[in-house]
């Protein structure tokens, strides 16, 4: 066991090899590295393989000793100033790697179909195994100096991820709009590194721990500093785990490829920030009025990204608002102390969460070969529907992360969301009531999802939301039925000859994409259907649905030689004891089963409603918005009309907050900026160039009286002397 933990400190740079490789082929081979640029997933996914059966090994080494390593190096000889550099091998260490590397393995694989015809291939692969090595430096650093430095190195890895289509003005606003929000709170997180390293004399988290316990029992300590300190810290995770009021960059970070955000923005790097507040609970708990703050951010996160996600049309940005949700509910359990259920939930969500974002990326993909179709008409989910059966294990397994992530037992999600649910009365209340009922919240947009992208057949008309009615759009869902009747009057346009057999092998006409939307479907049978994604993307897919299914049971007690004990407290087992929290006692199994009727009766009636407003009636209707099955056109309309029109609209246009921000800071920065702009080109330059432009007047003015003749300069300096005298006396 010993010698296991002792060669722990290679796990971050195995899959380092990659890109440098990658790097070092387009320099001095760059045709030949372009040509195989296929085999290249090989190496990536077999060194995160590695890594993940070391990690793996690890797991188990912890389960079966529940022991804690760390190995510390010192950096600096100099007495007055200590750093050292090292790893630590804790439980949620190896958590955290076996996340890592289970869904980044899953995402390698589905990304070399996914990227297969990206001429950004090489970069991805380099991208990604870089990110790899930043996030597993991260969860084994031993101090805060190690955590931050990978910390902006994943940052940065972000940034370049979210831009990797860096041409479209969306994505590049995008990643710029990332590291920006990021950066505010990183630099909170610097800040309160050196608040704490002034107040204890050390990086390292035991010392740190150990002093601050021993300074504020004594009460040594100025309270405030060493709160303000907490709350910087904390402005880090808020911002990389995208909490209000830091959460804008989330939705727009979805303009990168899929298989980033189902790795990096639902796995693993927005769970960087649960990561560091679950490594520094030990010194929040000792400080007044940081867990009620954590747990506060935590439960306006809950409601927002719920609220905000019910009327996306955007499936990855539903998704991502999902995630935002999801991270306020480990947010809201960390600020209650519920370690345990923190991380349970953190685990089960990851593999929930990435089978989601990885079905949605074989719909995008699989709408993408549709001609006509757009990028941005290949997410928008009320532009599909009927897909069931043309990709229908996509859709099996997009159900079953739905259900999932609605608490639907036996699935993952349902027993970390449930502990949570429950440990919330025990805490607040208030935070309780709006816990559970986000759950609803959450069950009804997730179905909502589901229906607009896999249910029903066509969507004939749409209306605005203040009543008026658009015009008929044909573009929508258009294998197999014909939008309206008004479709006929195109039936001519084109003829048999200028027909396509099928999606994979489209030509072009007068350098044109042809047009779908006015075919006559009926009558040629020239339908374009979406179909399902090869192997290698569904094998990702079936693994993590292995995981959806059956990674929650590691957390549900079982007997265990007359104690009833869950795996993931025996994992969890060291870091309870250092928290000085008790350990799950034995389940009372009629209280769980109470419990749960209630939180699974929430999650259906929200999949009932759900059902019910977005389930196609008509077969010449499908999936109206909420707003329309409600909502009067004309102005007769009722204030319950005025009322859900406005919540709709606050929704989808994500609270304002925005065009708060825009408004607020980006229009202030930009004043201020043209202001000082003003003051330095008409005061600083122009006293500079006014002290030029006299200077040459008074030098023009002056030489005119240089005639060369003493007289006249003794008469002008006698004159002086006169006047002077005169005014004098």
């Amino acid at each position: 066991m010993e010698q296991t933990y002792q060669y722990a400190w290679i796990i971050p740079f195995i899959p380092l090899p990659v890109p440098i490789l990658i790097g070092v082929g387009l320099l001095l081979f760059p045709t030949a590295t372009k040509k195989l640029r296929r085999m290249w997933a090989f190496p990536s996914i077999l060194l995160l393989s590695i890594v993940m059966i070391f990690s793996m090994n690890l797991s188990i080494e912890q389960i079966n000793t529940n022991s804690i390593y760390q190995y510390v190096r010192s950096w600096t000889l100099d007495n007055d100033f200590s750093f050292e550099f090292g790893y630590l091998i804790d439980p949620l260490t190896s958590i955290m790697s076996m996340l890592i590397t289970t869904v980044g393995i899953m995402v390698l694989i589905y990304s070399d179909n996914y990227m297969a015809h990206d001429q950004g291939y090489l970069r991805f692969f380099s991208y990604m195994s870089f990110f790899s090595t930043s996030m597993l430096g991260l969860v084994t650093s031993s101090n805060l100096i190690q955590i931050y430095i990978f910390w902006e190195l994943v940052g940065v890895c972000s940034y370049l991820l979210i831009g990797f289509w860096f041409t479209r003005p969306l994505a590049a606003n995008a990643c710029q709009k990332a590291f920006v929000t990021n950066r505010v709170g990183d630099f909170g997180l610097l800040l309160g590194i050196l608040g704490f390293y002034w107040i204890t004399g050390s990086f390292e988290f035991r010392d740190l721990f150990q002093i601050l316990n021993t300074l504020i029992y004594n009460h040594e300590v100025n309270s405030p500093f060493v709160t303000l300190c907490a709350v910087l810290l904390f402005a880090g995770a808020v911002a990389k785990s995208a909490q209000f009021p830091l959460h804008v960059w989330l939705p727009d970070a979805m303009e990168g490829p899929t298989p980033i955000s189902a790795l990096i923005h639902a796995a693993t790097m927005v769970a960087a920030g649960i990561f560091l507040v679950a490594r520094l609970l030990p010194l929040f708990i000792v400080i007044p009025y940081i867990m009620n703050l954590i747990s506060l951010i935590g439960i306006i996160t809950i409601f927002l990204g719920a609220t905000l996600a019910l009327a996306q049309k955007d499936i990855k940005r539903g998704l991502a608002y999902s995630t935002m949700s999801q991270l306020g509910y480990m947010m809201l359990a960390l600020g209650m102390g519920s370690y345990r259920s923190a991380l349970f939930h953190l685990i089960t969500h990851a593999y929930s969460k990435a089978l989601l974002f990885l079905g949605s990326g074989c719909v995008i993909h699989s709408m993408e070969t549709i001609v006509g179709y757009s990028p941005h008409k290949s997410q928008n989910m009320v532009l599909m529907g009927g897909l069931t059966k043309h990709v229908p294990i996509t859709k099996t397994s997009f159900l079953l992360g739905t259900l999932s992530l609605c608490g639907i037992p036996p699935l993952a999600c349902f027993w970390s969301k449930d502990e949570i649910l429950n440990d919330s009365w025990f805490y607040s209340p208030i935070f309780a009531i709006i816990a559970w009922g986000t759950a609803g919240l959450t069950a009804f947009y997730m179905f909502r999802i589901y229906l607009l992208t896999f249910e029903g057949h066509l969507n004939v008309y749409f209306k605005n939301y203040s009543g008026n009615k658009k015009n008929p759009s044909y573009s929508i869902s258009l294998w197999g039925k014909r939008c309206s009747k008004e479709i006929n009057k195109k039936k001519n346009l084109f003829n048999s000859k200028k027909t396509y057999k099928n999606a994979g092998n489209i030509t072009k006409r007068n350098g044109e994409r042809p047009i779908i939307n006015i075919l006559n479907f009926e009558k040629k049978k020239t339908y374009f259907y979406p179909y399902e994604s090869d192997n290698t993307m569904l094998f990702p897919l079936l693994v993590l649905v292995l995981f959806t299914l059956f990674i929650g049971f590691i957390g549900i007690p079982f007997n265990q030689e007359g104690k009833d004990l869950d795996i993931l407290s025996k994992w969890l087992a060291p870091s309870i004891n250092l928290l000085h929290q008790k350990s799950q006692d034995s389940t009372n199994w009629y209280e769980f089963f109470k419990d749960a009727i209630f939180s699974v009766s929430i999650a259906y009636f929200g999949i009932l409603l759900a059902s019910f407003l977005y389930k196609p009636i008509y077969s010449s209707f499908k999936n109206l918005d909420l707003i329309n099955l409600f909502v009067k056109s004309g102005p007769k309309r009722s204030s319950w009309d005025k009322l859900l029109s406005l919540l709709y609209n606050w929704s989808y246009n994500r609270a304002y907050i925005d065009v708060f921000y825009t408004t607020s800071f980006t229009g202030s920065i930009r004043g201020f900026s043209q202001l000082t702009h003003f003051f330095d080109r008409r005061v600083i330059d122009g006293i500079t160039n006014g002290v030029g432009v006299l200077s040459f007047l008074v030098g023009e003015g002056i030489k005119y009286f240089g005639g060369g003749r003493i007289s006249s300069y003794l008469f002008l300096y006698f004159s002086f002397v006169f006047i002077f005298l005169f005014f004098h006396f």
